[in-house]
């Protein structure tokens, strides 16, 4: 097989997944689309040591222990992200990321009131 198979295939999802974190404003639809580029970079990680290991015969198979790697640090990292993500939701009660970086600057719908009347409120 060519190399170039799996590296267009890597940079469709790598685009598929850039995509997604640029144009979607759910939290939990950003971390699977990091995670269909790091799946795209695995791609490309294993495909390129095989190519490189019909050139040279006694090789280490570094891509593909870096892609074991790469997998279990996206797997903590979904792991820490969804629990960030819920812990969020359960907070403000949204995940929809153009709200959260709103209220976060105090551009929220409540942000024009003054610091006192938002005590009284909350009293």
């Amino acid at each position: 097989m060519h190399l170039a198979y799996p590296a267009v295939l890597a940079a469709l999802l790598f685009c598929t997944g850039l995509y997604g974190v640029l144009a979607r404003r759910n939290a939990i639809l950003v971390l699977m689309s990091v995670e269909l580029m790091l799946n795209a970079v695995n791609l490309n990680l294993v495909a390129f040591d095989v190519w490189l290991s019909r050139a040279a015969r006694d090789t280490l198979h570094s891509g593909q222990a870096l892609t074991l790697f790469t997998i279990a640090i996206a797997a903590a990292e979904i792991g820490i992200g969804l629990a960030i993500v819920l812990a969020v939701y359960r907070n403000r009660g949204t995940s929809d990321i153009d709200k959260l970086r709103d209220t976060a600057e105090g551009h929220g719908p409540d942000s024009d009131a003054p610091a006192a009347e938002k005590a009284e409120a909350t009293a």
